[in-house]
């Protein structure tokens, strides 16, 4: 062995010895009798990494615990599979080469669909290889050979699949309702899909005009165009006797309607305790109407300019608008106080636009349908039963057929799943599984496969990337085929991913395999956190504190980078990262480096008689057999900082610093007999 621990080179060859033996496959594990045929297999899918990314310190961080996990099975002699694959990210893909384009003076429209399709497919292309080699350099022992992408023929199949079964249920529709629209991007978000931001604002209290005796407060006065309604709460004795009446109005050059309704949700504590019902640009207020059968009036349109008022108002930009708006109140006497508040404004997570409300025609998930289940693998579920899209997703858990570690985020589960709305699954964008649905005049045709005849014309829209993830466990494995992977390998064992998309994808993972297959996705979900600077702050690029993880790799090696993630970080918390601690453990691996030349260049494999062990070398055998068993523990209940720890300790302070130390006194100064 060479003098010098020599990691640039060695790490890269390992691994493609690794890849060369083709022991990553568990196909070949049992081919070799390394795993039993009839071993029960572990499973793990890999997070499918974004195409437009690169490898930051969290993917790093979650690479190297399904890698513990994986290579451990692996040595208990389980069939073990992690099965790798990258996300096409519909949204952050195509503003990516939107704006490549932009800078060649294009838009995706002077290319058309086809030839658009056609580039941004090369760039997620050229972006998965750079992905793949990245997750390489960490050491990841992924079976490449079952590679898949989450906008592949066979992940397509399984796409149009699960849509015309649901669409079959009636869990599929299409319908008018306030969805979030990003302008920017010029699409449809989800929920999930939506940040918020802490934003200085003016809250204004005001009076639609001096004979409606209601005042209420808004931050958008611009909105109360599209008002049909002022929504007050049904025990708020200031307002009882106006309950049921309705007001006319002329509102900065638009007719307003507006009817007094009470609701529960409404804060009588807040601003004037009335509230301005703009069901056309709000979620809640639209809830607000269709339970009161109000009118919904859009005032907005999707480049967030207004389409009614007066001059000032009437085709300008939302903030331009309402300025004009609080000039007209103060110029009619009706603009009672002006004061600034801290509010948290709805964000687009892939673009950064703030997010407009607006009524669309989109298509739906119900989550509160009725459907008969068909499947046999749930508990407490029968066959034939009925139930909905939310009970599943609630009863797995209930039941304890699939555990959330920590158990702490149990409680954030149930949450989101009880406040859960029907999820649009259509995107106005060209980059995706396209919607597989067809139109020819007043008919709708929903297949698999595309509909015999002409004059048909396929809906122009794509689906929430969620939707094709939220596949993963099962798309992977080859459904809708009956495969020898999917019998083998599903429920998979493990999802391993961070606590940031415990809604995002997990508990979307969960309605669709319970609902398509009817069990559940994973026996366990193990969550980890953020990876953070050792001050505790969040590690970004805009924050300049950024550590990339393979500058940390060619500097000091995967081994030590992976070490450093691990240690000093409990299940499903924070882990802190810097030069320092990754540098400490490059020193550690250079120990056991150094351990094993020693061990190696003083080892006889010719020797033919053991030699007789002392009493102290029993001690130190009964010694590395215990920590052998705490190491196990630790790892069977996912306590991968107390193995690492353990290891370290052991290695360093027992074999090291003392039972190495002892066997050169014994091969130094002991007898012939002892030198070997």
């Amino acid at each position: 062995m060479d003098s010098r621990f020599d990691f640039k080179t060695l790490e890269p060859k390992i691994y493609q010895k690794w890849e060369k033996s083709g022991f990553f496959n568990p196909d070949n594990l049992v081919k070799k009798g390394i795993a039993k045929k009839t071993a029960k297999p572990f499973t793990i899918v890999l997070p499918p990494p974004n195409v437009t990314g690169i490898l930051h310190m969290g993917s790093a961080f979650m690479l190297v615990i399904e890698d513990v996990m994986v290579r451990f099975n692996r040595m208990l002699g389980r069939k073990t599979l992690w099965l790798p694959g990258t996300d096409h990210a519909a949204i952050a893909t195509e503003a990516v080469v939107v704006k490549q384009l932009a800078k060649e003076g294009k838009s995706k429209f002077d290319l058309g669909r086809e030839k658009f399709l056609e580039r941004l497919n090369d760039y997620a292309m050229q972006s998965k290889s750079t992905i793949i080699e990245q997750t390489k350099a960490m050491g990841s022992s992924l079976d490449w050979s079952r590679e898949a992408f989450t906008l592949d023929d066979e992940r397509n199949l399984a796409v149009r699949t699960a849509f015309k079964k649901m669409y079959e249920d009636g869990l599929i529709y299409r319908g008018n309702r306030v969805v979030n629209w990003d302008p920017k991007g010029q699409t449809t978000i989800s929920d999930d899909e939506v940040e918020y931001e802490e934003r200085k604002a003016k809250l204004y209290t005001l009076k639609y005009t001096k004979d409606i005796p209601i005042p209420i407060a808004t931050t958008r006065p611009e909105t109360k165009l599209g008002d049909t309604a002022i929504a007050v709460h049904p025990s708020d004795e200031r307002y009882k006797k106006y309950v049921g009446n309705t007001y006319k109005a002329k509102f900065a050059g638009e007719e307003i309607e507006l009817k007094v309704v009470t609701d529960r949700g409404i804060d009588s504590e807040f601003g004037t305790g009335a509230l301005g019902v703009t069901p056309a640009h709000s979620i809640i207020d639209w809830q607000i109407a269709q339970a009161n059968d109000l009118p919904m009036k859009q005032v907005i349109d999707e480049y967030t300019r207004m389409t009614v008022g007066m001059d000032g108002v009437r085709g300008e930009k939302t903030t331009i608008a309402r300025e004009a708006v609080v000039e007209w109140l103060k110029k009619e006497g009706l603009l009672m106080k002006e004061e600034e508040i801290t509010q948290n404004i709805s964000v687009s997570q892939r673009t950064g636009a703030v997010v407009e409300p607006l009524p669309k025609l989109q298509w739906f998930v119900d989550v509160n349908k009725k459907f008969k289940f068909t499947g046999k693998n749930l508990k407490g579920i029968k066959t034939g039963q009925e139930v909905t899209l939310k009970k599943l997703m609630q009863a797995v858990v209930k039941n304890g057929q699939i555990e959330i570690l920590p158990h702490r985020f149990n409680k954030t589960y149930f949450h989101w799943i009880d406040n859960l709305r029907d999820w649009c699954i259509s995107r106005q964008i060209w980059y995706g599984h396209r919607v597989p649905v067809w139109y020819k005049g007043e008919e709708l045709y929903v297949g698999v496969e595309p509909p015999k005849g002409s004059g048909w014309e396929q809906d122009e829209d794509t689906l929430d990337t969620w939707f094709s993830s939220a596949l993963w466990t099962f798309s992977t494995l080859g459904w809708p085929k009956k495969t020898k992977d999917l019998e083998a390998f599903h429920p998979t064992s493990v999802l391993e991913t961070g606590y940031d998309i415990l809604f995002f994808w997990v508990a979307r993972m969960i309605l669709m395999t319970t609902y398509n297959l009817g069990e559940v996705p994973f026996r366990t979900v193990h969550l980890h956190g953020l990876v953070r600077n050792e001050e505790g702050k969040k590690i970004s690029k805009s924050l300049g504190n950024n550590l990339d993880p393979l500058d940390m790799i060619r500097e000091y090696g995967a081994d030590a980078v992976g070490m450093a993630l691990i240690i000093g970080t409990a299940p499903g918390g924070d882990s802190k990262i810097s030069i320092d601690k990754i540098r400490g453990y490059r020193n550690f691996s250079t120990k056991i480096w150094n351990a094993s030349r020693f061990v190696l260049s003083n080892y006889d494999p010719k020797l033919k008689t053991k030699p007789a062990l002392s009493k102290k070398d029993k001690t130190n055998l009964e010694q590395l057999k215990k920590t052998k068993i705490r190491v196990t523990q630790s790892l069977e209940n996912y306590k991968f900082h107390q193995a690492g720890e353990e290891l370290y300790h052991y290695f360093w302070h027992t074999f090291a610093d003392k039972i190495i130390e002892d066997s050169k006194k014994r091969l130094y100064e002991g007898s012939p007999a002892d030198k070997k």
